[in-house]
C-alpha cells in the first residue's frame, strides 16, 4: 500500500463552524463548556456562541418548542471535534476519569484516536486526534479507515500531567458525520455539489474530503436507511458553515447557480435538507 496522497500546501477547505437547535439552552451550553471543554465567547437569552480563543466553533439556538429529533432521522451522527496534540487527549481523558463522565465509544480509526460522546440532547460528539499523515495508509486514492479497540492506558502515558483546561489553541473541527437516507445520492452531493473526493467506501458509509485529508464528511445510513427530508422546526443540526477557497467557491457557485460571483456565501441543502453554509477563506 502506498503511504502518500497528493496534498495542496495549503488548505482550501476547513469547517468553521456548526450550528445546532436545542431545546434547553441552559443545560446544553453548560453540557459543552463543563464536559466537552468550550469555551463561551458571547451569550443572550436565546442563543450561545462557544469556541476557542476567538473563534467560534458551536452556536446553540434555543427553540422550546421544537420537535426532538429521532435518531433515525437524517442529520447529526457526529460533531467531531480535533485536538491538536496526543497530550490534549490524554489530559481530557483523564479529566473524563476523574469526574465520571459517561463516553458512548471509542475507537482506533487508524489515521485517529477518537473518543465518542452524546451531549444531553443526544447530539453526537467526537473528540480526536489525528495520527501522523505519514502513517496514513493509501491506495488509488482511497484511505485505510478502520473501527478497533482504542488503547487508552498508551494514550494516558502519553500526557503530561498538565490538567485539562478546556480546549486548547489550535482545536478546530475536524469533520462532520451525518446521517442520511441513501448513500448513493449523498455521495453524488457530497462529490459533485460540493466538491469534495471520495476517500473511503465503508459499510454502511462513504467518506469525502479535501487537501488529501482522510475525511471533511462522512455520511451513514447505519441508524437512517429510509429516511426522508429532515421536518422543521426540529432539534439537531441546523446548519454546518464551511470556508473554501476561491476556486473552490466559485466552481460550487457554478455548479449550484446559488449568489453572484464573489459577492455572497453560498447555502446548499443536501437532498434530506440539512443545510451547508460555504463562505470564502
Amino acid at each position: 500500500m502506498s503511504t502518500a496522497v497528493n496534498v495542496k500546501t495549503l488548505p482550501t477547505l476547513a469547517i468553521q463552524s456548526v450550528t445546532l437547535t436545542v431545546n434547553d439552552l441552559a443545560r446544553v451550553a453548560d453540557y459543552y463548556q463543563q464536559v466537552i471543554g468550550l469555551h463561551l465567547l458571547k451569550r443572550d437569552s436565546t442563543s450561545a456562541l462557544l469556541g476557542c480563543g476567538d473563534h467560534v466553533m458551536l452556536e446553540l439556538r434555543e427553540d422550546r418548542h421544537a420537535r426532538r429529533s429521532s435518531h433515525r432521522e437524517a442529520g447529526l451522527f457526529h460533531t467531531a471535534f480535533l485536538l491538536p496534540d496526543r497530550k490534549d487527549l490524554a489530559s481530557w481523558l483523564q479529566f473524563a476519569a476523574d469526574q465520571s463522565i459517561r463516553l458512548v465509544g471509542m475507537a482506533d480509526h487508524d489515521v485517529s484516536e477518537a473518543l465518542y460522546l452524546a451531549d444531553p440532547e443526544g447530539n453526537g460528539i467526537e473528540l480526536y486526534i489525528d495520527r501522523p499523515r505519514s502513517r496514513w495508509q493509501w491506495n488509488q486514492g482511497h484511505v485505510f479507515l478502520k473501527t478497533e479497540h482504542l488503547d487508552v492506558d498508551d494514550i494516558l502515558k502519553a500526557g503530561d500531567g498538565r490538567k485539562w483546561a478546556g480546549f486548547p489553541a489550535g482545536s478546530t473541527i475536524g469533520h462532520m458525520h451525518l446521517q442520511v437516507g441513501e448513500l448513493s445520492p449523498a455521495e453524488t452531493f457530497y462529490r459533485d455539489v460540493l466538491g469534495l473526493d471520495v476517500t473511503c467506501y465503508y459499510p454502511g458509509a462513504v467518506f469525502l474530503s479535501a487537501d488529501g485529508y482522510h475525511h471533511h464528511v462522512g455520511a451513514n445510513i447505519w441508524n437512517s436507511v429510509g429516511a426522508g427530508m429532515r421536518k422543521y422546526p426540529s432539534t439537531g443540526l441546523a446548519c454546518v458553515q464551511m470556508r473554501m477557497n476561491a476556486q473552490r467557491l466559485e466552481a460550487i457557485r457554478q455548479r449550484s447557480s446559488s449568489g453572484a460571483a464573489g459577492t455572497s456565501d453560498v447555502i446548499l441543502h443536501d437532498p434530506w435538507g440539512t443545510q451547508f453554509q460555504v463562505s470564502a477563506m
